[in-house]
């Protein structure tokens, strides 16, 4: 989808939910008809961690495809660390992203707010807070966005919490990264999260889901109870002019050890198709 239709940023999607390898994660992308994409993971190595060979290897392979890097996804802040891990890690891989970003044209980082480790609740938003405004000064050097996902962490699950943060760090360079399908999994109602975050949403990603036992089981985007045709009514009309970034999880669930195959192009594939079309029917 082209940026003259809604919404301004595009479609894209994060690669590795269709491929392992570059190659296929670009493929899919194309397929589809898109001009742009997330980039989390290559060849099983979070893009932060390549080597000098694979970052160029993977900034040439973007360029000649034509497409555009809308987010870089990091480990910051997320599900499998905690508020009290190395905050040197976080800066090394902020950096090495930074410059990726740079290479790229890439003004996003995707970042989480940091799960708790036995700290009293002052405590750990005191620790999130004030890790968060070091990231964000480094992001804000290097000319690059920290966007706060509501996935994992302090922040994640209330618009409360967001907003706080927001407004403790006080940098531009941190915004909110709105993940339509997240509700399903953290137990609250995604319209009414959204429209209280919406005017600082930057990005948004897009997946769906129902319930299952064991947790939640992913689905077409529109055929779970995310609620994602309400969400992008509400990103429409309040003039949301981000990216649309497709990750539907039918394959790749990073959470659980899952990551997608050579087969993994197919379910992405049908997923960006049906994102596709519940865009084309928002009303104006």
């Amino acid at each position: 989808m082209r940026a003259e239709t809604w919404p301004a940023g595009g479609l894209a999607g994060i690669g590795d939910e269709a491929a392992p390898d570059l190659d296929g994660q670009l493929a899919a992308v194309r397929t589809l008809g898109w001009d742009a994409l997330e980039l989390r993971t290559v060849d099983g190595h979070a893009v932060a961690d390549l080597d000098r060979a694979g970052r160029d290897r993977l900034v040439r392979a973007v360029h000649a495809a034509e497409l555009t890097v809308v987010c870089l996804d990091s480990r910051i802040g997320g599900w499998a660390g905690s508020v009290l891990d190395p905050l040197d890690r976080d800066t090394a891989e902020l950096s090495a992203l930074a410059g990726l970003g740079a290479e790229l044209g890439t003004p996003f980082v995707r970042i989480m707010s940091y799960p708790n480790a036995g700290l009293p609740e002052d405590a750990w938003r005191r620790a999130v807070v004030e890790r968060i405004r070091v990231l964000a000064d480094l992001a804000a050097e290097a000319g690059i966005t920290l966007l706060h996902e509501n996935c994992a962490g302090w922040a994640a699950t209330s618009a409360e919490r967001g907003l706080e943060l927001l407004d403790a760090v006080g940098s531009p360079a941190l915004r909110l990264l709105f993940d339509v399908g997240n509700g399903v999994a953290h137990g609250y109602d995604a319209p009414a999260l959204l429209a209280e975050l919406l005017p600082f949403v930057a990005h948004v990603h897009v997946k769906d889901a129902v319930d299952g036992e064991a947790g939640p089981v992913y689905t077409l985007p529109g055929d779970g109870r995310a609620r994602v045709a309400d969400c992008l009514r509400l990103l429409r009309s309040g003039g949301y002019t981000g990216a649309l970034s497709l990750e539907p999880h039918l394959v790749t669930r990073p959470h659980e050890g899952r990551w997608a195959d050579s087969a993994g192009a197919s379910p992405f594939v049908a997923a960006g198709r049906r994102l596709a079309k519940l865009v084309e029917a928002t009303p104006c």
